[in-house]
């Protein structure tokens, strides 16, 4: 009987030793990391871009808005954003 208890710690041990070399591994393992810092590079510049984008968006419009104003040989007026052929 004694010889079941022995195998039977025996055997608890090297399940307890191979849980903690996995978990140690696991540990170790900073592949997951790598990519959260990638998506948050992605998620910063998304934010920067929309930024850019949403500052210059009416002022771009507008340049445009002119440049088509001028082709058509309209007359442009800066105050009021408006075009009078």
């Amino acid at each position: 009987m004694t010889k079941l208890y022995v195998q039977a710690i025996t055997f608890g041990s090297a399940v307890f030793s191979q849980l903690q070399k996995k978990f140690e591994n696991f540990s170790a393992n900073d592949s997951g990391a790598t990519a959260v810092e990638y998506s948050l590079i992605v998620g910063l510049i998304a934010v920067a871009i929309i930024t850019a984008v949403s500052l210059l968006g009416t002022n771009i419009s507008n340049l445009f808005n002119h440049a088509a104003c001028v082709v058509r040989s309209g007359t442009w007026t800066a105050a009021t954003n408006t075009c009078t052929p």
